[in-house]
């Protein structure tokens, strides 16, 4: 069952985000995640809790792959980027069946 990677991200420091960023997609997409979404354009309809500033979505064949690849030696070496340059929250959600 799909799941999905959803990224909240405020950054702090845009241009060295964009090391971030080119380093860890080659490391989600070698570990079957697929880009949903990443940063575009975005109208917040109703916010009463949550307010996002930037949202990544990530898909992966399996919550077990996607934990798998955040925490893969590949991933834990980049994450120090992420965490150097922005503020985020990220969460795992379990698909619907088929």
């Amino acid at each position: 069952m799909a799941a999905y990677v959803i990224v909240d991200t405020k950054l702090e420091n845009p241009e060295a985000y964009e090391e971030y960023k080119q380093k860890a997609r080659p490391i989600v997409e070698k570990f079957g995640g697929v880009y949903r979404a990443r940063g575009g354009r975005m109208e917040v309809l109703e916010a009463d809790l949550w307010k996002p500033s930037r949202v990544v979505i990530i898909e992966f064949p399996s919550v077990a792959q996607a934990k798998t690849c955040l925490s893969s030696v590949e991933y834990l070496a980049v994450r120090p980027l992420r965490h150097a340059n922005a503020k985020a929250t990220l969460v795992i959600v379990e698909g619907l069946p088929a």
